[in-house]
């Protein structure tokens, strides 16, 4: 049973084809992103973007496109798709008749009597990209030319023709070899069947990204085409294509090809669907296992990101042996922001609650502490006055962060320079895990005499002050913060933390009606809102202008990376009467996988029904999160 839906009727159509994208991405940090009829319309899109070491380790875009034209008879038939301003041409689009992506995704065209079809894949473990092309059915002989579009350049960035691009190339076994500028990696472009390369090369200008065109943002650029590959197929033939940093033997293309495609198997559950993405979204580059934040341009090893998503893309993805080997890079990555100094006050104090996850799941309780309990106590030690610049607790025990013009939280957007919520002073999630993290060392700590003297006096302080700090009995539900001029009652879900973390420092008698309030105010069939639709700073669309979904971001948009959260607070407030709730929570998720990225879980929605999806096409939180709440569905499932 397919898990992806398509309407194929519709395939023909740009509107319904331009917003479904494919990815594919490998443990090296290289993906192939497009749309699922090869227009590109983010300059994120590509057939293959490569991490350049010698460039910093950035994402660069070398292959932009490849372009296919079908000769018979002496008609020429150009399967590709570019837009140029408003006009789109080629349009081969209009010859499309199947999509396919349960393996890997398959795109089949027809002209007259031919049926076409391409197949991509990219190498598990190279940077690498293989394009298959079937000739499935044709009255008679048919030419194949292959045009690639060169980019070599930042997957941020455009580029313009100019007189510092080499534009030669070098002839190599089965094909071409390309490096436009220095720093960059050889581009071989290689196939599996004799063909011609012809000449000469010109720029295509003007090439016109849609998607960054709606966004406000520069969205033009000039590609380079060296010229083109030409090989004669027969009804029943096929070939490959490789592009890659480095030169195979053209002879094993289809060999490694059938390969790839036999260890691809199709996808038949939910489940196995978020296994997958899960895997695709922990890098392993030069032997160091990270966690990628999200596709297309999301970055690698984040320090909020990745101990957020790490309990979920490990643990309950059934990869449990590499959560010590993400988290021991992270530590060593992130020494200046878990011990000095972060503009997200509150994601060094995650590890806490990741190192809790982790022995809940089984892992040695006293091994965990013995690794990871000097850093979670050095992290506790850098909120002391006199350590931090941006945050630092105060004489009440609580924290209180504050930077003019910073926001110093993960709701992070900024408009003119100037943060959408600030949020400044006692933040409650911050203090949330706060908290938690200093019973948990409190508990763990066996040892060190004088931290546990020392710091129980913080924690019998915080139990004194937070819920009266940010508990509003009146209004039933807690403050988001408070600041010098008292508490800021805006209806967000980061109180969820404080009912969330296994050391809460709430009453229990309180917590059903804090949750009854997210329940009638932020919970949606698309995850978490991020504001109350009641708030007049509710935005429940994000689109439009850069500063409208900036607007939105944090003042409506839904977030599937709370669910998990939310889900996990319920089953433990209600019990196991909420499984089904639970269930119709994560199923809108599934329902929209043919949607967006195609196959993949999205950062973010409207939190307006119908509620659809933006954002990175493939985020980790969301893979973690929704991971997460089907070991929650297992757990609760039989009691």
């Amino acid at each position: 049973m397919s898990i992806l839906k398509f309407n194929k009727a519709e395939l023909v159509n740009r509107s319904y084809s331009l917003k479904r994208e494919i990815l594919l991405a490998n443990k090296t940090g290289a993906y192939c992103n497009t749309s699922i009829v090869s227009c590109n319309t983010r300059r994120y899109h590509g057939l293959l973007a490569v991490p350049v070491d010698a460039l910093d380790g950035d994402e660069y875009l070398l292959l932009s496109s490849l372009d296919e034209s079908l000769i018979v008879d002496g008609k020429q038939f150009n399967l590709g798709i570019h837009c140029y301003g408003d006009t789109y041409e080629p349009r081969g689009h209009k010859y499309v008749v199947d999509f396919n992506a349960d393996s890997y995704p398959q795109i089949t065209y027809k002209v007259g009597q031919i049926l076409f079809r391409k197949s991509l894949l990219l190498t598990p473990d190279a940077d690498r990209i293989a394009i298959k092309f079937e000739l499935l059915e044709a009255p008679s002989k048919v030419t194949l030319q292959l045009k690639p579009f060169l980019a070599f350049r930042s997957i941020h960035a455009l580029t313009d023709e100019n007189d510092a691009a080499r534009t030669e190339g070098t002839p190599i076994s089965g094909g071409m070899s390309f490096c436009m500028y220095p720093s960059f990696p050889e581009l071989n472009l290689q196939l599996s069947r004799p063909s011609v390369f012809k000449g000469p090369g010109y720029w295509y200008k003007g090439i016109t990204y849609s998607d960054e065109a709606r966004r406000g943002f520069a969205c033009k650029e000039d590609l380079y085409v060296p010229g083109y590959f030409e090989v004669d197929l027969n009804s029943g033939e096929s070939l490959v294509f490789s592009a890659s940093t480095e030169p195979v033997d053209p002879s094993t293309l289809d060999v490694k090809f059938k390969a790839l495609a036999d260890a691809t198997a199709p996808i038949s559950s939910y489940h196995d669907q978020l296994v997958r993405c899960a895997n695709l979204l922990r890098q392993n580059r030069g032997g160091r296992k990270r966690i990628t934040a999200g596709f297309s341009w999301l970055h690698t090893g984040l320090l909020r990101e990745t101990l957020l998503a790490l309990p979920g893309l490990t643990l309950y993805a059934g990869c449990p042996q590499e959560f010590e080997e993400i988290l021991d890079n992270l530590i060593a990555d992130e020494q200046e922001r878990l011990l000095h100094r972060t503009t997200q006050v509150e994601a060094p104090l995650y590890l806490g609650g990741v190192l809790q996850e982790y022995i809940d799941f089984g892992a040695d309780p006293a091994k965990v502490w013995k690794k990871y309990g000097p850093t979670l106590k050095a992290v506790l030690e850098s909120y002391l006055p006199g350590h931090r610049h941006e945050v630092a607790m105060h004489p009440n025990g609580l924290l209180w962060a504050q930077m003019d013009s910073v926001a110093l939280s993960w709701m992070n957007a900024y408009i003119d320079g100037r943060p959408v919520t600030e949020r400044p002073g006692y933040q409650v999630e911050t203090n949330a895990f706060w908290y938690d993290s200093i019973c948990f060392a409190l508990e763990m700590e066996r040892e060190d005499r004088d931290f546990v003297a020392r710091w129980s006096r913080v924690r019998h302080m915080i139990e004194e002050n937070f819920q009266a700090m940010f508990w509003d009995p009146k209004a039933g539900y807690l403050a988001d913060y408070v600041d010098g001029f008292g508490r800021n009652m805006q209806i967000r879900p980061n109180q969820l933390f404080a009912l969330r973390v296994k050391h809460s420092p709430l009453e229990d008698e309180i917590k059903p009606s804090i949750l009854r309030v997210i329940d009638n105010e932020l919970v949606t069939a698309r995850g978490i809102r991020t504001l109350s639709p009641r708030d007049m700073a509710y935005k429940g669309v994000y689109e439009g202008s850069q500063t409208e979904r900036d607007l939105a971001y944090h003042q409506g948009c839904t977030r599937p990376w709370l669910l998990g959260k939310y889900v996990d607070v319920c089953f433990r407030i209600k019990g196991p009467s909420f499984w089904k709730k639970a269930e119709w929570l994560s199923e809108g998720f599934y329902d929209d996988l043919g949607k967006h990225g195609v196959g993949h879980f999205s950062e973010l929605y409207d939190g307006d029904p119908p509620h659809e999806a933006h954002g990175a096409i493939s985020s980790a939180l969301s893979t973690a999160s929704l991971l997460h709440v089907d070991y929650l569905l297992d757990k609760y499932k039989d009691k």
